[in-house]
């Protein structure tokens, strides 16, 4: 149990520190205009990976290597997206390389990255799995807009232009020439919405083409529709997409939190089942001081932990004049709990007929949730620190005890 737990830690140090780069370089070097492949589309890469990876039941160290692989097979981006994987694959050997990573493995996981290359065939079943998490969007039900941003970001970064029928047969091109899914898993649960998603591609196609028989007139009032639409639709693509995306980090935040409170709970458990008993002993009295501090550095994790899951919950109440001043967000249910389901109703249609209080309402909801990924993130920065600390103290307590004997 103790080698296991020993593995376990060094496991979520590696990972955590692949996490921790990807985000911080993503944050520092990467231009803003790279609104698909930023840190939101390597995490849900990261997440594929961790799907397919019980789905394909690989071993641990596998896992291992595919995760990093899959933190870092965009990280090329920094500097522009021709030979990305390239770039990628080597800040990732000198990452792990620092980190004194085995050799042998940091070539597999440079293989790993240059497989997510989209014209290349993986070899393998590793690099078929993260072939496949990474083109993973292409059987979500989100495709549309993961789509729409990509075709927003080669509009500002390569200055590429579609029209809607172009862009259409581009995507088709891509579904019929370059793409197919390579594991069972993705098979088996991501084929059928790929063939969805290529049906409606076709459709609309078909409709696009219809559309050029129209008369002029028609297709003037068409143009001038879709300009009054289209930034509506961004908006909501966006606003869609990036509480998606709070929401996913909170989880990841609360699933660290767990780690860690399993760890410590094992930690405190074992000293409790083992190493307490036997301090009642004179022979076992150097154990005292080591005993006792592994377990306050555990209890002080833990207490850490848990505050950063501890929910925080507002009053739930609002007024009219409320209301009417736009001082109150609708969306977050701390706001509205306690009120009576006719105020609720009437406060709702309030927002909804007031797009400027809607969309304010909305940018509330995602900054305040960034407030709660900020504190969340700084208590589990914390209780790792603690933790890891801890574990180095109580290693180096235990050793002069039993050298003090």
């Amino acid at each position: 149990m103790v080698v296991d737990l020993i593995q376990l830690i060094f496991d979520m140090n590696i990972l955590q520190k692949a996490e921790n780069f990807i985000f911080q370089l993503f944050k520092d070097s990467l231009s803003s205009d790279y609104i698909y492949h930023n840190f939101n589309h390597t995490l849900r890469v990261v997440n594929s990976v961790q799907i397919l990876i019980k789905g394909e039941n690989v071993s641990a160290e596998e896992a291992e290597m595919l995760e990093i692989a899959a933190w870092f097979h965009d990280a090329g981006y920094i500097e522009g997206g021709e030979k990305h994987e390239e770039r990628g694959a080597l800040i990732a050997a000198d990452f792990l390389k620092e980190n004194a990573y085995a050799e042998e493995k940091i070539d597999k996981i440079k293989s790993l990255i240059m497989a997510t290359e989209l014209k290349s065939t993986p070899v393998g079943h590793l690099e078929t799995i993260i072939r496949d998490a990474d083109c993973s969007h292409f059987g979500h039900k989100e495709y549309p807009n993961f789509s729409e941003l990509l075709r927003q970001e080669w509009k500002i970064i390569c200055d590429k232009q579609y029209t809607d029928l172009e862009w259409a047969k581009e995507n088709r091109t891509v579904f019929l020439k370059y793409h197919r899914f390579y594991t069972d898993f993705a098979k088996q649960n991501w084929q059928p919405q790929k063939d969805l998603n290529l049906s409606d591609i076709q459709d609309k196609i078909t409709s696009l083409e219809k559309g050029k028989k129209e008369k002029p007139k028609d297709i003037l009032n068409k143009k001038k529709l879709e300009k009054l639409e289209s930034p509506e639709r961004g908006i909501d693509t966006m606003f869609r997409v990036t509480l998606n995306n709070h929401t996913k980090l909170s989880q990841i935040a609360d699933s660290k939190a767990n780690i860690l409170l399993s760890v410590n709970a094992i930690i405190i458990s074992i000293a409790l089942s083992t190493l307490i008993p036997k301090l009642d002993s004179p022979t076992n009295a150097h154990l005292i001081v080591p005993t006792f501090v592994m377990l306050l550095f555990s209890v002080i994790s833990i207490i850490f932990a848990i505050l950063s899951t501890r929910p925080k919950v507002t009053s739930g109440l609002f007024t009219r004049k409320d209301i009417e001043d736009k001082n109150v967000n609708l969306l977050f249910f701390g706001n509205f709990h306690k009120m009576p389901l006719d105020e609720y109703q009437w406060a709702m249609n309030v927002l909804m007929k007031d797009r400027e209080y809607l969309y304010n309402s909305m940018i509330k909801d995602l900054y305040f949730l960034g407030l709660v990924l900020n504190r969340k993130y700084k208590l589990l920065r914390i209780t790792y620190t603690v933790f890891m600390f801890g574990i180095i103290i109580s290693v180096i307590a235990f050793v002069w005890a039993f050298k003090s004997v």
